[in-house]
C-alpha cells in the first residue's frame, strides 16, 4: 500500500475512536463495561464503513515455476504396422513419456496422431490403425497450442505421409524438431505407382489422357514392364528403366473410352526382381464414360448459305451432329436433342404439333420467308407484327445477360441481318442476349433472346445472314473459333435440360478406400425453398453380400449429409428418400481397393532428416533414445523460467467485512434496546 492509504487508514482510527469516545464517554461520567462495549462496536462499524470508502488495494505476490513443453508426438497410422514397428513405437513413447528428469524440466504434452490429431490422454491407446498419416496437421496444431512459445518437438514416426502440405516446412523453423525414425531403413528394391492424375469423367468414343508416376527403390539400374488393362485386356504396355540416378519416371498415355458407363481399369509395373511389397504394384483407375454426343435436326424449307454456316459451327464440337431436313421429310423427331427451326411456315405445322407434346428444345430463326402468323400461333414467347417492307438490323449487346456466360466477340461490328420491318415484342420471362438497332436507332426490340418455360428452352435469332456474322468474325480474328464457340454456347443451353428437383443428392461415382465417404442431399419445396424440416433417410446396400445399412442424414449448415466411412471395399447401391413427400433418388458408388498405408516399405529417412535439418534438431533411430534424452536434458535454451504472480485484491470486494459491520451496528442496537439506552 502506498504512504497516502496508511495515513488515511490511520486518520480513519482516529476518526473512529474519536466518535465513538464522544458518543459513550463525552460527559459521561461511567466507565461500565456495558459503555466500554458498545463504544468497541462502534468504533468496529465507524472504521469498518471509513475503510470501505478508502478502499485500500491488498497485493499479494506469489511464484510460479514455468517449465518449457516438450511435444512427444506418436504415429498412429496403419503404416507403422505394415513397417513392423508398432512394438518400437510403444516402447519408445512409453520410455520418454516416463523419464523422470524429462518430467523435472520440461512439462510433456503427450500426443497421437493419424488422420486426427489429439492428445494422448484423451485416446484409448496407441492401436496403430490411423488410415491417413497426416503430418503437417501436427505441426498447425501444436503452433496452436504452444503460441509464441520456443519448445522442442520429438516426432516418433516413420515419416510417411498421405495427406495435406508437405510437414518439411510446414514446422516452425525456430522450434526444434527432433525425429524418432522407427521401421527398417534398409533400403529394399520397391516399384511402386505413387500416384495417377485423370480426368473422373471422359467422353464416349473419345480418348482421355492418363498421367502416371513411377518410383523406384534400389541400388542397381533395373528394367520393368509398365501396364494398363481393363479385366483381360491389355491396353498399353510399355518398358520403363530405372537406376540409382533415375529413380522416377512419368508416364502418359491415351485410354479409348469405348463404353459408356463406369469403367474401371488397372495400372500395374513388375519386373523380374523380387521385392518386399508388391502391394503398391499395382494402381485401380475409375473412369465415368459419357454419352455427350447431341443429335440436332435444322429444319429448313429452303436452301440458304446459314444452313452451311450452322452446321459447320455447331459440328466444330464433335460431340454433336447436325442432319438437314425438311419439315415434311424429318421423321423420328424424339431421336433429336436439338431443333433449329429455320425460317419456320405453314409447312412446319406438323414439327410445331408433334414436338408439343415431345418438349424438345428449339432454336427458331427467322427471316425474309418467314410466316409470322404461323409462328404467333405456334409460340407466345415473342410476338411479331411485321410488314412485307425488309430491314437490316445492326446487333447491340446486352452485358446484364445471366442465363449463360457468354463473350462479345464483336457483335456491334458485325454486318446486319436482314428481316421485316415491324414491331417485336418479347414477353417478361424472355432473356435477351443480343438488341437489335436500325444504324444508330435502338428499336427495343430483341435479336437474340432466350426462354426457359416449364423446363422447355426456346431460343430466337431475329434475322437471316448469320453466315455474314462468321465470315466477318473470321477476318477480325483469323479465326472461326471465337464464333463457333458462341454457337457452341447456345447449343449447350439448348442441350441440357436442368429442370428443378424436390430432392439434389451429391455423391461421387467412386472412392477408394479409407477416403472420406460423404454424401450430401438438398430437399427443396414446391416453392423450391430449402426445406430445413426435411426428414431424410439414405438405404445402403452392397452389391455383392445383399447387406443393407440403413441411415439418417443430419442437418448442416445449407444441406443434409451422412458419413459412410468403414464401410468395405465393393459395389454399393443407395437410395435417399424424403420421408414427408416420399420424393426419393437412387444410385450407385463404387468403393476401390486401396489402402494407401500399405505402400510403403521403408520409413522416409530423407524428409525427416530434412525436417530435422530445417529447425536446427536432429534425427534418432530407437537404440538412441537414451542420447535423445541426455540431448534434451543438456540443452540449456530450454530452462524453466520462475514468475512473479501479483494479485492485487481491492478491500471493498472482502463481503466479510460488510457482514463484520452488518454485525456491529445490529449488536450494538440490541444491547442499546435491550438495556433502555434508546
Amino acid at each position: 500500500m502506498t504512504i497516502s492509504t496508511i495515513a488515511l487508514l490511520l486518520l480513519s482510527v482516529l476518526i473512529a475512536a474519536g466518535l465513538s469516545y464522544f458518543q459513550y464517554f463525552y460527559k459521561n461520567k461511567s466507565q461500565s463495561k456495558l459503555y466500554k462495549g458498545l463504544a468497541f462496536l462502534r468504533f468496529l462499524a465507524i472504521f469498518g464503513i471509513l475503510l470501505l470508502l478508502i478502499n485500500p488495494i491488498i497485493s499479494r505476490k506469489m511464484y510460479e515455476t514455468v517449465k518449457t513443453p516438450l511435444a512427444i508426438v506418436v504415429d498412429n497410422s496403419k503404416s507403422i504396422t505394415e513397417l513392423k514397428a508398432d512394438a518400437t513405437s510403444k516402447e519408445v513413447f512409453e520410455k520418454l513419456a516416463s523419464n523422470s528428469d524429462l518430467k523435472e524440466k520440461f512439462d510433456l504434452q503427450l500426443y497421437r496422431f493419424d488422420s486426427e490429431f489429439e492428445a494422448f490422454e484423451e485416446a484409448k491407446e496407441l492401436d496403430f490403425k490411423g488410415k491417413q498419416s497426416h503430418v503437417d496437421k501436427v505441426a498447425k496444431s501444436l503452433k496452436s497450442i504452444n503460441k509464441n512459445l520456443v519448445f522442442p518437438t520429438v516426432l516418433v514416426s516413420d515419416g510417411n505421409q498421405t495427406s495435406g502440405e508437405d510437414y518439411v516446412f510446414t514446422f516452425d523453423a525456430n522450434n526444434k524438431v527432433y525425429p524418432m525414425v522407427v521401421g527398417d531403413t534398409t533400403t529394399y528394391l520397391d516399384l511402386k505407382i505413387s500416384q495417377i492424375n485423370v480426368n473422373k469423367y471422359a467422353f464416349h468414343k473419345n480418348k482421355f489422357p492418363v498421367e502416371v508416376f513411377l518410383q523406384y527403390a534400389g541400388t542397381k539400374s533395373i528394367n520393368a514392364s509398365f501396364s494398363i488393362a481393363q479385366g483381360n485386356n491389355v491396353l498399353t504396355q510399355q518398358t520403363v528403366s530405372f537406376s540409382p540416378a533415375q529413380k522416377a519416371q512419368v508416364v502418359t498415355v491415351l485410354l479409348p473410352a469405348d463404353r459408356i458407363g463406369m469403367q474401371l481399369f488397372t495400372a500395374k509395373i513388375s519386373s523380374t526382381e523380387s521385392e518386399k511389397n508388391t502391394y503398391n504394384n499395382s494402381k485401380k483407375i475409375a473412369v465415368e464414360v459419357i454419352d455427350q454426343r447431341s443429335e440436332i435436326a435444322l429444319i429448313s424449307s429452303i436452301n440458304h448459305p446459314d444452313l452451311g454456316a450452322i452446321k459447320r459451327s455447331v459440328e466444330t464440337n464433335a460431340s454433336r451432329k447436325v442432319t438437314i431436313v425438311k419439315p415434311k421429310e424429318i421423321s423420328e423427331l424424339n431421336k433429336y436433342n436439338v431443333l433449329i427451326l429455320y425460317q419456320p411456315t405453314a409447312e412446319f405445322k406438323s414439327v410445331f404439333d408433334a414436338n408439343k407434346n415431345l418438349r424438345i428444345n428449339t432454336w427458331i430463326v427467322t427471316g425474309n420467308n418467314t410466316d409470322y402468323n404461323v409462328l404467333n400461333q405456334q409460340q407466345n414467347q415473342m410476338t411479331f407484327r411485321v410488314s412485307t417492307q425488309k430491314e437490316d438490323y445492326l446487333a447491340s449487346f446486352n452485358s446484364d445477360f445471366n442465363l449463360f456466360a457468354t463473350d462479345n466477340i464483336g457483335f456491334e461490328n458485325f454486318p446486319p441481318l436482314e428481316n421485316a420491318y415491324g414491331t417485336i415484342k418479347a414477353n417478361d420471362n424472355v432473356s435477351v442476349l443480343l438488341n437489335s438497332r436500325i444504324r444508330t436507332l435502338d428499336t427495343n426490340a430483341p435479336m437474340l433472346a432466350f426462354s426457359d418455360q416449364q423446363g422447355a428452352r426456346t431460343a430466337f435469332l431475329i434475322g437471316e445472314n448469320i453466315w455474314k456474322w462468321r465470315a466477318q468474325s473470321y477476318i477480325d480474328h483469323k479465326s472461326f473459333d471465337k464464333f463457333d464457340v458462341f454457337i457452341d454456347k447456345i447449343i449447350q443451353f439448348l442441350a441440357s435440360n436442368d429442370s428443378k428437383k424436390s430432392l439434389i443428392v451429391n455423391h461421387e461415382r467412386f472412392y477408394n478406400s479409407g477416403d472420406a465417404l460423404e454424401i450430401t442431399a438438398q430437399y427443396f419445396n414446391k416453392n423450391y425453398e430449402l426445406d430445413e424440416k426435411a426428414r431424410l433417410t439414405i438405404t445402403v446396400t452392397n452389391s455383392q453380400t445383399k447387406q443393407v445399412k440403413r441411415y439418417d442424414l443430419l442437418r448442416a449448415s445449407n444441406s443434409f449429409k451422412v458419413n459412410l466411412d468403414g464401410l468395405a471395399a465393393g459395389n454399393y447401391t443407395f437410395t435417399v428418400k424424403e420421408l414427408n413427400s416420399n420424393s426419393s433418388y437412387s444410385a450407385g458408388f463404387e468403393i476401390l481397393d486401396f489402402d494407401i498405408e500399405k505402400q510403403f516399405v521403408n520409413p522416409d529417412l530423407v524428409r525427416l532428416r530434412q525436417l530435422a535439418s530445417q529447425t536446427q534438431g536432429a534425427v534418432f533411430v530407437p537404440n538412441q533414445v537414451d542420447n535423445l534424452i541426455k540431448t534434451l536434458l543438456e540443452n540449456n535454451d530450454y530452462k524453466s523460467v520462475q514468475k512473479e504472480i501479483v494479485t492485487k485484491t481491492p478491500i471493498i470486494d472482502w463481503i466479510w467485512l460488510l457482514i463484520l459491520i452488518a454485525l456491529a451496528l445490529a449488536t450494538e442496537w440490541f444491547v442499546r434496546k435491550y438495556n433502555g439506552l434508546l
